[in-house]
């Protein structure tokens, strides 16, 4: 669960490279290589994450919410793990007891880690847009018309997601792109 939540976390409310740029610091400074030919790295254990200072996780644009809560999930990681043997219901109100875990992050959690083939991460920036596109033409979307429109999939609407993820539909892009600023100089 551990190894879920923390991309997850990271991916709180940022682009995915912003995301993928932190975990990376995160993984290349304090991980270690897996074993074998591939070139991977680990996760470094929840121990090592909860004493990471704040100011340490900075340089790879992670901000203060986020850090915080890396290293809170870390203090509890043990206690985490036991969600996996819990009741679907259980287990996403464990995940949400941890203030700072919403809707979307334990949806993310619940699909990565405990295979819930349901899991609709709601409160995601672009996901109904897609939804919303690829099931109904419609330019804009919004969860409660993503959830509707997911709705004859109840069972297995995360792995309808992946799919049209997959399918390279796109709806049409509005307004100037996004230039994320780093924070790691500030």
């Amino acid at each position: 669960v551990f190894e879920s939540l923390v991309p997850a976390i990271l991916e709180q409310k940022v682009t995915g490279t912003e995301a993928w740029r932190g975990l990376r610091g995160l993984v290349r400074h304090w991980g270690e290589p897996a074993p074998g030919p591939f070139g991977l790295w680990l996760l470094p254990p929840p121990a090592v994450v909860a004493a990471i200072p704040y100011h340490e996780l900075h340089p790879f644009g992670i901000e203060r919410r986020r850090a915080d809560l890396v290293r809170r999930v870390a203090d509890h990681a043990k206690r985490l793990e036991e969600i996996v043997g819990l009741p679907r219901d259980a287990a996403y109100a464990r995940l949400r007891s941890i203030p700072g875990i919403g809707p979307w992050t334990a949806a993310e959690v619940a699909l990565r880690a405990l295979g819930d083939a349901d899991a609709v991460s709601v409160g995601d920036f672009h996901l109904p847009n897609l939804v919303a596109f690829a099931l109904a033409g419609e330019i804009r979307g919004d969860d409660a018309r993503m959830t509707e429109l997911l709705e004859p999939w109840r069972g297995h609407r995360a792995r309808v997601v992946r799919l049209l993820e997959a399918s390279g539909l796109r709806p049409p892009a509005f307004g100037p792109r996004y230039a994320p600023r780093s924070i790691a100089a500030i």
